[in-house]
């Protein structure tokens, strides 16, 4: 037999472990000095020590390993902390590389104007309705016209806190006049539906979330600048892309203070 001292020293561990494991019941000392009170261990229990370690060393719990030692069935135990790790371990590879996405565009020289964040929109209702429209400046016409329209219908209508309105665009490529393009506004409830205006439920969503402040013009930077992002970090397009208006000229703001929020539906390759 060896004493706890030199039981340590075999099996690579400390006497505080010992201790904490003899505590537990995971390992208990073959027999006890009745003169000292020393612990003392067998070879035989070198390897239940080493058994201990190495699922330890596998990532499993004191808890885990102690049930598995007491005779549950490792099978299962096993399998839950393989899912656990390879979940980890999406999450690391995915923050490695949005990491390397930042550096790749600093060692570019690239301005950091714009950023990059994954979003779960909610469930909506919304009203919403399909419109042409002969290039980007009717919007300033075309959306509050809209309003007034929706308003008139459902004069007791409120719109969802916060406010949440966003365009898509169905031509399937950009285009510089007779756009064609969906207008949504979230509200609280359904209501009458007029003049081609709809309501419905938006599905929840997950995105890829690029703020721009400024004006519209510069709009197709930040779109760039998201589907970058898209492609080299792990994901795929599903969706059509939102844009999503937060300040702008109905809230007093000046052109240079606009903010718009790109919102690009997206799932894991």
């Amino acid at each position: 037999m060896f004493y706890i001292g030199e039981f340590s020293k075999m099996g690579k561990t400390t006497i505080k472990t010992l201790h904490h494991y003899d505590r537990i019941g995971l390992l208990h000392p073959e027999a006890v000095d009745g003169a000292t009170g020393y612990r003392l261990y067998t070879t035989r229990q070198l390897a239940e020590l080493h058994r201990i370690q190495s699922l330890r060393q596998a990532g499993l719990s004191v808890e885990e390993v102690a049930a598995i030692v007491a005779g549950a069935d490792a099978q299962p135990i096993l399998a839950r902390r393989r899912d656990e790790i390879e979940r980890e371990l999406a999450t690391r590879q995915d923050r490695l590389a949005r990491i390397a996405f930042m550096i790749d565009n600093q060692e570019k020289g690239y301005c950091m104007d714009y950023q990059a964040t994954i979003k779960e929109l909610p469930s909506c209702a919304v009203f919403s309705k399909v419109m042409t429209v002969p290039d980007y400046s009717a919007y300033f016409e075309v959306v509050p016209a809209l309003g007034r329209a929706v308003k008139a219908a459902n004069p007791d209508l409120k719109c969802a806190t916060p406010e949440y309105c966003f365009i898509e665009y169905l031509d399937g490529e950009y285009k510089e006049h007779d756009i064609t393009m969906k207008y949504s506004e979230a509200v609280e409830s359904f209501g009458v539906e007029t003049d081609g205006i709809v309501f419905e439920e938006v599905p929840a969503a997950t995105v890829v979330s690029v703020m721009h402040r400024g004006s519209y013009a510069d709009l197709p930077s930040a779109y760039a600048f998201a589907m970058e992002w898209v492609e080299q970090n792990g994901y795929r397009v599903a969706g059509l892309f939102r844009e999503s208006y937060i300040e702008g000229v109905w809230s007093g703001a000046t052109e240079s203070d606009w903010l718009t929020e790109i919102q690009v539906p997206v799932e894991k390759k």
